[in-house]
C-alpha cells in the first residue's frame, strides 16, 4: 500500500500547500458575491461553505473517479501519477479558476464565459458542444447508476430510469438549497466513508499492490498517451467540473472560500479514484484478469464484486450505495446545468418556471434516447468531449488571468495544463477508432502542430497584456 500512501500525502500536500499559489494570484477578493449581488432564491442562494463544498464534490464526483479509475487500472501504476499530479497541477487549479473566473463575472455559465475571454465567434459552437457533453454525462449517469441498482435489487431496468428520470428533473428545476443543497451533504459523507470502507478491506485482506513502474501494462497495448489521459477524466482534470464550478459560484458566500470549495472537492475526488485504482489493481491478480472482469460484468458488476468480496454482503451493499449515489448526484446537476446555460443564453429569468420546465423535459427526453447505447460508446464519446471542454476551459482561465493577475508569468498556472491537453485531445481523436482512425505519429504531429499554433496566440496575449497594479 505504499504507492497509495504516498499518493494521499502529496494529495494533502497539494492542497495545503500548491493550492494557496492560484488563490494569491486572485487575490485580493471582491465583495459581494453573486450569491448575494444576484440572490433570487432559484440558483443564486447564499449557502454555508462546509455545504458548498459537499454539493461540489457530489457535482463532480460521478462514475469517472471509479469506473475511470478502474478502466485507468489497467494501465497499471502509472495511473496513480495521473490521478496525483493530474488533480493538483491541473484538474485542481481548472476548478478552482472556473469557479472563480464565474464568480467575477456575475456567476454567468461556462458557455457565457468562453466567449469573454476567447472569442465570440465560436459562441454557439461551444454551447453545441456543452449541450452535447451534458446530455451524454447524464445519459452516462443514469444508466450506470440504474445498472447497480438493478445489480443490487433485481429491480428492472425501466423501473430505475423512471424513478431517476423524475428525480433529475425535480432537482433541475426546484430552488437549489431545497433539494441540493439538503441532502448532498448527506450523500458526501456517505460517498467519502464508503470509500473508505474499501481501502480498509484491502488492507485487512492483505492485499499487495504492484510495484511501481511506468511500464504499459495494459493488456491490449493501448498508448499511455493519450488513450490514459483520456480514460481517467474526472479523478484527474474533466471539463464536466467547470459546468459544476460555475453552478456553484452562484452559491458561495465569499470568493475567500473558493479555495476549499472548488480546490479542495477536486482533492477529495482524486482521493476516491486512488482508492479505486488500488483496488483495481490489488484484487485482481494482474490487469489482464481486470480487463476480462470488465468485459465480462463491466464496471458496475467490477465494483459489486470488490465491494462484495472486500467488506461482506451488507459491507458490499453500502459500498455500492455509496457509488450509486455518484452518478445520480452528478447526472441530476449536469442536467441543471444544460437548463441554467439554455436559460442564460436566451435570457431567459430563472423564476421562469414554464421555460425551465420546457427546456429541461426536452433535455430530458434526449438523455433517455442516449440510454439505449452501450456503456463503452457513451464512456468515451463523453470522456474525449469532456476532456476537450477542458483544454478550452483552460485556455479561457489563462485568458482571465492576464487580465486581473498581477504578473503576466501567473497566467502559466493554466496555460501550461491547457498546452498538455491540447496535445492530449487532439492526438486521441485523430488516432482513435472511432475518430478519424489515423496512424499514432501523424496523430502526433498534427497534434503538435495544433498545440504550437495556440501556444503562439498565447505567447502573443502574454506580450501584449498588462499586468495589473497592486490592490490593497
Amino acid at each position: 500500500m505504499t504507492i497509495f500512501i504516498l499518493g494521499l500525502l502529496a494529495l494533502i500536500l497539494g492542497y495545503l500547500l500548491y493550492s494557496k499559489v492560484p488563490e494569491r494570484i486572485l487575490k485580493p477578493f471582491k465583495s459581494p458575491t453573486p450569491a448575494y449581488s444576484h440572490n433570487d432564491g432559484v440558483d443564486y442562494v447564499p449557502m454555508p461553505t462546509w455545504k458548498d463544498h459537499m454539493n461540489e464534490l457530489l457535482n463532480i464526483a460521478g462514475t469517472g473517479p471509479i469506473f475511470g479509475a478502474l478502466m485507468g487500472a489497467k494501465w497499471g501504476p502509472v495511473a496513480f501519477l495521473w490521478i496525483i499530479l493530474g488533480s493538483i497541477l491541473g484538474g485542481a487549479v481548472h476548478d478552482y479558476i472556473s469557479g472563480m473566473m464565474s464568480i467575477r463575472n456575475g456567476g454567468k455559465s461556462l458557455t457565457n464565459l468562453i466567449p469573454i475571454y476567447l472569442n465570440q465567434k465560436f459562441r454557439y459552437v461551444f454551447l453545441i458542444l456543452m449541450m452535447v457533453m451534458l446530455v451524454t454525462v447524464t445519459a452516462m449517469m443514469a444508466k450506470s447508476a440504474g445498472e447497480l441498482l438493478v445489480i443490487l435489487t433485481d429491480v428492472p431496468m425501466a423501473v430505475w430510469m423512471g424513478l431517476i428520470a423524475v428525480y433529475f428533473i425535480a432537482s433541475a428545476l426546484l430552488p437549489i438549497d431545497k433539494l441540493i443543497g439538503k441532502v448532498y451533504p448527506i450523500f458526501g459523507i456517505l460517498l467519502v466513508v464508503m470509500a473508505v470502507v474499501v481501502i480498509i478491506g484491502l488492507i485487512a485482506g492483505g492485499y499487495e499492490l504492484p510495484a511501481m513502474t511506468l511500464e504499459n501494462l495494459h493488456p491490449q497495448g493501448k498508448e499511455i498517451f493519450p488513450d490514459m489521459f483520456i480514460t481517467i477524466a474526472c479523478g484527474a482534470i474533466s471539463g464536466f467540473h467547470a459546468t459544476q464550478s460555475t453552478l456553484m459560484a452562484r452559491c458561495v458566500k465569499h470568493e475567500k472560500n473558493g479555495r476549499v470549495v472548488f480546490y479542495g472537492a477536486m482533492i477529495v475526488e482524486a482521493f476516491i479514484a486512488l482508492i479505486w485504482v488500488t483496488a483495481g489493481l490489488s484484487f485482481f491478480p494482474d490487469t489482464s484478469a481486470l480487463s476480462d472482469a470488465l468485459a465480462a460484468s463491466g464496471p458496475a458488476g467490477v465494483v459489486y464484486e470488490i465491494s462484495t468480496s472486500l467488506a461482506g454482503t451488507l459491507g458490499g451493499i453500502l459500498a455500492v450505495i455509496g457509488v450509486v449515489i455518484c452518478p445520480i448526484t452528478s447526472g441530476d446537476t449536469a442536467l441543471r446545468s444544460i437548463r441554467m446555460m439554455v436559460q442564460d443564453d436566451r435570457g431567459i429569468d430563472s423564476k421562469d418556471m414554464k421555460s425551465a420546465t420546457i427546456i429541461t423535459l426536452i433535455a430530458m427526453g434526449i438523455v433517455i434516447l442516449l440510454c439505449l447505447l452501450e456503456f463503452e460508446s457513451l464512456w468515451y464519446y463523453s470522456s474525449w468531449i469532456n476532456q476537450t471542454i477542458a483544454c478550452i476551459t483552460l485556455w479561457a482561465c489563462t485568458a482571465f488571468i492576464l487580465k486581473v493577475a498581477r504578473k503576466r508569468y501567473h497566467s502559466l498556472i493554466t496555460a501550461l495544463p491547457a498546452i498538455f491537453m491540447t496535445m492530449v485531445t487532439v492526438s486521441f481523436i485523430i488516432e482513435w477508432d472511432k475518430g478519424l482512425h489515423l496512424d499514432m505519429q501523424i496523430a502526433y504531429v498534427v497534434a503538435a502542430i495544433v498545440t504550437v499554433i495556440l501556444t503562439i496566440i498565447y505567447l502573443r496575449a502574454y506580450m501584449r497584456s498588462e499586468p495589473v497594479p497592486n490592490e490593497e
